[in-house]
């Protein structure tokens, strides 16, 4: 009996030294590359170095790695937002050229179907003498903001660090926010949601702070994208802008960043570049500024490449007569 358990003990240590050494030499290969782990594998990606959170470093294949999203903060923590941040927007009307890449990188990051576009581009001119520009729209983030005053379930809130959010699992779709909202930056979701969205979100809970899943029948609009900035990173239409015409950042702090990290002091973007705010004489004191489309830094698009517009004949009246365009 005694020998049968010496014979079981050696065939358990022999086990567990050769366990041990396997994985040893998995922790060994992984220190300098995970390509030698998986020999019968072929890795076309890029090598790069990651960190892990022990403060150890591994070169891996790009193809094995996967961005890494942090739980949602709970519903009480999205009512209170970041602390000691106050969040602003600004867009540079002169840089804007209509493309919409904003809209698209929203839509993309959101989920959100055509007809519901979180920040609209429009088409403006001013006089008919004048060149037409570009006008996004987003939803403004008052500090006074009249939606919130008329939501009967406190659905729709401001938050501390400046952003208005809708708590979906809370809306239920009666629309008087909608209705006061003097901006039409508020949208009623009709549909279920998109099955992309359904795949891509998986059982990750519900916060007020990422919109999704999105809830059919309740009110949705442009968050600034507050899941993201807990992570540093820009919203997705700032992001999103080729033409670096969007600048988001913290008021507190007096600056903001582009799509290029350009970061530049906001009280002096808005003095030198005569910055306004929409609609300002209403009292909503909104949290996006807009710098005037002068002396436009890009060449007007091709209008006939946007919405399709039918190009009206104008009569220039001169001195020899009146020459027809």
């Amino acid at each position: 009996m005694q020998e049968d358990n010496k014979q079981n003990n050696k065939t358990d240590r022999r086990n567990f030294l050769r366990k041990s050494l396997i994985t040893g030499s998995i922790l060994t290969a992984g220190a300098i590359g995970l390509e030698k782990v998986f020999p019968g594998e072929k890795d076309s990606g890029e090598k790069v170095k990651v960190l892990t959170p022990d403060g150890k470093v591994y070169v891996a294949s790009s193809e094995h790695l996967k961005e890494y999203r942090p739980p949602p903060v709970t519903n009480a923590e999205a009512r209170k937002g970041i602390a000691n941040k106050k969040f602003v927007m600004v867009i540079d009307l002169a840089k804007c050229d209509g493309c919409k890449t904003c809209t698209v990188a929203c839509q993309a990051m959101h989920f959100t179907e055509s007809d519901r576009e979180w920040i609209k581009v429009f088409k403006m001119q001013d006089a008919d003498a004048t060149a037409p520009y570009f006008f996004p729209k987003p939803c403004f983030h008052c500090d006074n903001p009249p939606c919130t005053k008329v939501c009967p379930v406190n659905a729709t809130f401001k938050r501390q660090d400046g952003i208005v959010l809708i708590d979906n699992e809370r809306c239920i779709g009666c629309r008087m926010c909608m209705a006061a909202c003097p901006y039409s930056t508020r949208f009623f979701n009709w549909s279920h949601p998109d099955p992309k969205q359904t795949a891509a979100v998986g059982n990750t809970p519900y916060s007020p702070e990422q919109s999704v899943p999105r809830r059919m029948g309740t009110v949705e609009k442009c968050d600034f994208c507050p899941d993201m900035i807990r992570q540093g990173k820009m919203p997705a239409c700032v992001s999103g802008c080729p033409m670096d015409a969007i600048y988001f950042g913290d008021q507190n702090e007096d600056a903001v960043t582009n799509a290029s990290g350009v970061t530049v002091k906001l009280s002096q973007l808005l003095e030198d570049n005569a910055g306004y705010r929409h609609l300002e004489e209403l009292g909503t004191k909104p949290r996006v500024y807009y710098l005037p489309p002068k002396n436009r830094k890009y060449p007007i698009p091709d209008m006939k490449s946007v919405g399709n517009e039918k190009k009206e004949k104008k009569h220039i009246e001169m001195d020899m007569g009146i020459m027809q365009m």
